[in-house]
């Protein structure tokens, strides 16, 4: 196959981390962006183009109005696939590279218009993977963020009131997790970020690692909070899980929280260039069960650790690499976050965000853990 010069895009940014990246852009409707032998050009609709002038990365803006009256001076108005086709004949583009979420219907119809379509799995754009210097500072701002609705969250707990049958009250009313995580979620949007889906489970709700979380909470109860904000301005999403307890720990519960910290600092003190995240993966959970806390079916759930050490971070939440899929190369940012889920007595996970490093990693997060609050 020849090599192929152009790359397309054909979405919002909102929706695009690809688009994100490479434009610096942020247009919440879909757009059109070219790359044609190192030239990048977006077509933006009128709404956008003065703000698109003074923000986006890119060597062209072209109108959408301007474009739309050159393929149609007169009838009725262009379509988007249309004005994507008719661009494509206009830049004498015949192929292009697009990213594998390309809408499949606009996808068709550019074939029907004898447009040659390859698709690039992965990330379009595959330094996205590697981190650098100034995305970092970008990850710590968002991480900033993050730590302000953990310490909400903290915060709101610490002051709630234990009543009977371990009821927590606070503010005159019950605390639930509907009401920590507005807490949780106002403070991210007042330090500058987009709140989505916080996690705020406690005691059996937090076995299912992504359960939100409902109904009162309890004293003396394990609670993961689990936040991961978007940078509104950048962006970038951050990434931090804390287990507390409002009140006092059994010895059972301080057990669980403590292997499965223990567990994460294996991860941790493990992490370098050259290391197999799946070997790595396997040895936290052979720790696990050697600690006495197996990964197995009981009663027709999962409990133990059944869910991956880490995943990549950046413009999207869950992004590539794969932590069981890699082997860990400077510049990558993961997190670390191994737990442990057993019903009748809790969910335990800590959550970190680490950049591998040359020689290992550099901790990106290092938010305090506390167990009883």
């Amino acid at each position: 196959m020849a090599q192929t010069l152009n790359r397309l895009i054909v979405a919002s940014s909102e929706s695009s981390a690809d688009l994100r990246y490479v434009t610096k852009f942020l247009v919440s409707d879909p757009v059109i962006f070219l790359e044609q032998r190192g030239k990048r050009t977006l077509v933006l609709n009128d709404l956008e183009i003065d703000r698109g002038k003074r923000e986006a990365q890119v060597d062209e803006i072209v109108a959408l109005s301007t474009l739309n009256k050159k393929l149609r001076p007169s009838g009725p108005e262009t379509d988007l696939r249309e004005s994507v086709a008719g661009f494509l004949k206009m830049r004498r583009v015949k192929n292009a590279l697009v990213p594998e979420d390309f809408p499949l219907g606009l996808a068709h119809f550019l074939n029907d218009q004898g447009m040659i379509l390859n698709v690039q799995g992965g990330l379009f754009y595959p330094e996205r993977e590697f981190k650098s210097a100034a995305e970092l500072k970008l990850l710590q701002q968002v991480l900033h963020i993050t730590q302000t609705g953990m310490t909400r969250g903290m915060e709101v707990l610490r002051a709630s009131q234990i009543g009977k049958s371990n009821s927590l009250h606070w503010s005159g009313k019950k605390l639930t997790s509907e009401i920590l995580r507005a807490e949780i979620d106002s403070a991210i949007l007042h330090a500058g970020g987009l709140p989505a889906n916080t996690i705020v489970a406690g005691g059996n709700q937090a076995c299912d690692p992504h359960e939100r979380g409902s109904g009162p909470l309890k004293a003396n109860s394990l609670i993961i909070l689990d936040i991961f904000p978007r940078d509104a301005k950048t962006g970038y999403f951050g990434d931090m899980t804390r287990t507390v307890i409002r009140g006092r720990a059994s010895e059972a519960q301080r057990q669980l929280w403590t292997v499965a910290l223990e567990g994460q600092k294996h991860a941790l003190n493990a992490m370098k260039p050259g290391i197999n995240g799946a070997d790595l993966h396997n040895e936290v959970k052979a720790f696990f069960t050697k600690s006495g806390y197996p990964t197995e079916q009981r009663n027709d759930r999962w409990c133990g650790f059944f869910h991956g050490t880490g995943h990549g971070l950046g413009l999207e939440i869950h992004e590539i690499p794969r932590f069981a899929r890699t082997v860990f190369q400077p510049g990558q940012v993961m997190t670390v976050e191994p737990g442990l889920y057993y019903y009748g007595l809790g969910g335990v996970r800590h959550e970190d965000v680490v950049t591998i490093t040359e020689k290992g990693i550099k901790l990106l997060s290092t938010y305090p853990k506390p167990l009883e609050l």
